[in-house]
């Protein structure tokens, strides 16, 4: 079992956020996974420039960080996502990673995945970020098991308590991995999810066709 966080915070190694992606983290390794820890700042993830070459062919033209990061979310079976509030949204390199992963969306590549999303802020806005990335972890079809915001600006001594409640939720990703909770609501999600891309990669068969091809191999394909 592995999970992997992501950071995306400029702070470095004195990220709030980074104190909950660690959080998230120590609490699944508690729970016996296999943890790995990602600063997106420190990669070179160019911007999705809507080609479409990714829905014929599987593959990207820019040549960056983005394949080797993408091989090891792949790789993991949980994936936590991290992101300080940049104007109610998230830093630029993580906005980049989500817009180059249009292909594992049609495709629902992350689906059998859990995931959690932490988000630090000033003063406001911080459960709007962590709604947004869990949004995104949804989309690409993982299950989401919860997500964590605190406003340091309103109360410094809040990022503690936030640590305690990542690191909780940490073990509950872990948990959720080995199958001791059930998400029917969100099961049913993905099946609607998946069931509309599929007819969207069908109808675009021609221009899609890696898409098509991968949902051939995964059964799913009516």
């Amino acid at each position: 079992m592995k999970v992997i966080g992501l950071n995306a915070s400029p702070k470095g190694k004195d990220s709030n956020t980074l104190r909950l992606v660690k959080a998230v983290l120590a609490g699944a390794k508690d729970e016996g996974a296999e943890t790995e820890l990602v600063d997106i700042y420190t990669l070179h993830i160019g911007y999705c420039t809507a080609c479409g070459t990714c829905y014929a062919k599987g593959e990207c033209t820019l040549i960056d960080d983005f394949p080797d990061l993408f091989d090891r979310m792949m790789n993991a079976e949980g994936i936590v996502l991290g992101a300080p509030n940049f104007v109610d949204s998230v830093p630029a390199p993580m906005k980049a990673l989500f817009d180059r992963m249009a292909d594992a969306i049609h495709c629902q590549m992350l689906t059998g995945k859990f995931g959690c999303s932490v988000c630090t802020a000033g003063g406001s806005g911080e459960q709007e970020v962590v709604g947004y990335m869990n949004k995104v972890l949804t989309t690409l079809g993982t299950t989401v098991v919860g997500g964590i915001g605190v406003a340091i600006g309103r109360d410094p001594a809040a990022l503690g308590k936030a640590e305690k409640e990542a690191h909780e939720m940490g073990k509950k990703l872990a948990r959720s991995i080995r199958g001791e909770y059930s998400y029917p609501e969100q099961d049913e999600i993905h099946r609607q999810k998946r069931e509309y891309f599929c007819q969207l990669v069908k109808y675009n068969k021609e221009r899609f066709s890696h898409e098509y091809d991968w949902y051939v191999q995964m059964g799913w394909m009516k």
